[in-house]
């Protein structure tokens, strides 16, 4: 008999015990609880619901399909884990991927490691368990992110040592939750990357983001395409710099003195003073022979 058989067999039997009232195991101090609690069980899939704290909402067709023809071939590779609620009553940990392909392909068994956990245990391996071995897009990721620390009360340093990730990674996956809720959907659905939110993020205005989003999504822009859109619009909506006033210079140029060079020199003189006193006069001409006129004029 091969490895493989032993262990279904072993999982079968266990699975006899479970279904025994008289050896409803609760916790890990009860009877019996050593040979089930971490062993592979084969369990009922129809005793097993659901686990509410599941971050994936999104679950690609295709990629089930795909799953169930590997299932139906080589059988669960990798048993899913559950938790047990009540007798013969287990609600999923880890593993909706497998446990929807199986059901699929019409199981009605499934092999499953069994753990007894309190609600905030079994939310934190869920969010765990999956952010670490699915394939979840950068919105889920960000939402059990932001569900651990609002629920559980962890801050993204504790975070970080739970999942095994660098606290920038996870403040760089939580700000993608301030993106308007429809480029939110963009990433979800493909139709953008990560990085082109983490470009758009830069801009507060709603409105703004998503006119951008439009232009990466019609004009297919890469990601440093968005980036220069971001900032060519941060550069064109900077605010002046405040011209502050030239403190006034020890004399005034009145009205009446510039109209005495503007009739001596029979040309609109142009007088500019600094507000150190100093400054130039500018005396235009329209030709050599008004040139020459000018100078004749100053030479007396």
């Amino acid at each position: 008999m091969t490895k493989a058989i032993k262990k279904q067999a072993l999982g079968r039997g266990l699975s006899a015990l479970l279904k025994d009232p008289e050896n409803d195991i609760t916790s890990v101090e009860d009877k019996n609880a050593d040979k089930v609690v971490g062993n592979i069980i084969e369990l009922e899939i129809s005793a097993i619901e659901i686990n509410p704290f599941q971050p994936r909402s999104n679950f690609n067709e295709e990629s089930l399909r795909e799953l169930a023809t590997s299932i139906k071939e080589l059988g669960v590779i990798q048993p899913i884990t559950v938790r047990k609620l009540d007798f013969n009553k287990y609600q999923l940990i880890s593993g909706e991927r497998r446990l929807r392909a199986s059901t699929l392909i019409g199981l009605t068994h499934i092999p499953a490691y069994i753990r007894i956990a309190n609600d905030n245990e079994s939310l934190v391996m869920a969010l765990v368990e999956n952010i670490q071995r699915h394939d979840l897009d950068p919105i889920e990721i960000a939402l059990s992110y932001q569900r651990l620390m609002d629920e559980i009360q962890l801050t993204q340093e504790q975070m970080s040592e739970r999942v095994g990730k660098k606290r920038s990674t996870i403040a760089n996956y939580l700000r993608l939750l301030k993106l308007d809720p429809i480029i939110q959907t963009g990433i979800r659905d493909g139709f953008i990357s990560m990085g082109h939110g983490r470009a758009i993020i830069n801009i507060e205005d709603l409105d703004v983001q998503t006119d951008i989003y439009q232009k990466i999504v019609s004009q297919n822009l890469s990601v440093r395409e968005t980036e220069a859109l971001v900032k060519n619009y941060h550069e064109g909506y900077q605010p002046k710099a405040e011209v502050k006033p030239k403190a006034a210079s020890s004399f005034v140029v009145k009205e009446t003195q510039k109209n005495t060079f503007n009739d001596y020199f029979g040309s609109k003189v142009d007088i500019k003073v600094t507000s150190n006193g100093k400054g130039k006069i500018t005396i235009p001409f329209n030709s050599e022979a008004d040139f020459i006129r000018i100078i004749k004029l100053i030479n007396g």
